[in-house]
């Protein structure tokens, strides 16, 4: 496995990160642990969850069994550079209890120690801002962080979902405060969409922000979903549906896996070999439900795009350009 370090942090991190959101939901505690050891035996060492993982009545479900797999000992937590996140209702689902979710200080102070709680550890290496707070200014925020800091309760900040203004706005807040700021986006890109190369990715390489790409295969758009369709394999659901039923973006998905098979790769490797060729991109997270889809994606890891194909990919799927220029009309 390669390692790089997280952004403007001393950290070192594998260039794939196991996204742990199918632990609960749809992977037994068992499963789970059983995915958690093949990753760290593949060299994985960056795991990433979320305080409302579990999701419904079992939000938190998630670090509970992050936890508990810490709790087996052999130096689990210490080989681990452990990520969360803290913003959404940890009630009930529907309307929050007041300051029960978002990035008051009131609720980060709350929501850092539940999830330390669940996870059974001291500490977390990466806290991150699942969502940006509209009502809480970042002074608020900071000062909270920097408290949080300072009683070693976590390491660094990171942003998700922040669009570029949003990450300017966080660490210019945060210097003039003294504070070290954000260390860490982890953003929605993949071939499929490419619009964080417009603002968001340039934003974070400026800010010295390690780029932590979720949904790589798009909702599985990308992992060969046509020829699991006339394989008799898993449907595509939802959003991917939707996206499928449309001719137009269903022909660039033909051409995408007919390329692929042309060069004998796996369409899900590959999307997540090209992110891997991206500028600023620390590492994809992958969120294997079962320890073959680990195994593919370590596969993934490994393997060398040819210039060629590079360039077939960027013919089917174009990213939008630079700004402004990706404005003009």
């Amino acid at each position: 496995m390669k390692y790089t370090q997280l952004g403007r942090t001393g950290l070192k991190v594998s260039r794939l990160v196991l996204g742990t959101m199918n632990f609960g939901p749809q992977t037994d505690e068992a499963d789970s642990h059983a995915i958690m050891d093949a990753a760290l035996d593949a060299g994985i060492n960056f795991f990433d969850t979320a305080n409302v993982y579990g999701w419904g009545e079992a939000k938190g479900r998630t670090e509970s069994i992050i936890g508990s797999w810490f709790a087996k000992g052999g130096d689990r937590r210490d080989k681990v550079v452990l990520a969360t996140k803290v913003y959404g209702n940890m009630g009930a689902d529907g309307p929050a209890w007041p300051n029960h979710d978002k990035l008051s200080a009131l609720n980060i102070r709350r929501a850092v120690d539940a999830s330390l709680k669940r996870l059974g550890t001291d500490y977390i290496d990466l806290y991150q801002f699942h969502h940006i707070d509209r009502d809480t200014p970042f002074e608020e925020i900071w000062q909270a962080i920097d408290v949080l800091v300072q009683q070693g309760k976590i390491l660094y900040a990171g942003s998700s979902n922040f669009p570029g203004y949003k990450i300017a706005q966080a660490n210019e807040t945060a210097a003039r405060r003294g504070s070290y700021g954000l260390v860490s986006e982890q953003c929605l890109y993949n071939l499929y969409e490419r619009r964080a190369e417009m603002e968001v990715i340039p934003a974070a390489q400026d800010y010295g922000l390690g780029v932590i790409p979720w949904s790589p295969l798009h909702g599985g758009l990308l992992g060969g979903v046509i020829r699991k369709e006339a394989e008799g394999g898993r449907r595509a659901s939802g959003r991917a549906a939707d996206t499928l039923a449309d001719p137009a973006a269903r022909a660039r998905l033909q051409s995408y896996e007919d390329l692929l098979d042309k060069h004998g790769v796996e369409p899900g490797e590959a999307a997540l070999a090209w992110l891997l060729t991206r500028p600023g991109v620390t590492g994809p997270i992958v969120g294997p439900r079962t320890a073959q889809q680990l195994d593919s994606a370590v596969k993934a890891a490994e393997l060398e795009l040819s210039e060629e194909l590079l360039t077939g990919l960027e013919e089917i799927f174009p990213g939008p350009g630079p700004s402004p220029e990706a404005f003009a009309w």
